[in-house]
């Protein structure tokens, strides 16, 4: 099975710029949408990106205009370019798979999260 693993987290202070990767360990973006969700401390996990198989994009109302998600098919890599940064984006942010295997079975895989703290 297909592996994600998110990096590029960090702290990053209020109005700051940070981009995450997501390294999938095989080819998966032909059968499968991609996201990151993220989970801050108290709260539930919320999707904040995805992208489709043919590439549209869609983003919570909270990051629109500041986030970006994008993909490298060469690389296997899904990336979030985050600008602007706020205090309330601190969370551990996860990068997401929900498709369909060759055999029309659905799978859903997880990275094992990335922590961002925006903060003076």
């Amino acid at each position: 099975q297909v592996q994600l693993v998110e990096s590029g987290g960090g702290l990053v202070q209020p109005g700051g710029s940070l981009r995450l990767s997501c390294a999938a360990s095989g080819s998966i973006f032909s059968s499968a949408i991609m996201a990151w969700y993220r989970q801050a401390p108290g709260k539930q996990r919320e999707l904040v990106a995805d992208m489709t198989i043919g590439g549209i994009t869609d983003y919570v109302d909270s990051v629109k205009g500041r986030f970006t998600i994008s993909r490298d098919n060469t690389k296997n890599t899904l990336y979030l370019q985050m600008k602007n940064l706020r205090p309330e984006d601190t969370a551990v942010y996860y990068c997401n798979a929900d498709g369909m295997d060759r055999w029309s079975k659905r799978f859903i895989i997880w990275g094992q999260g990335t922590q961002v703290t925006v903060s003076s």
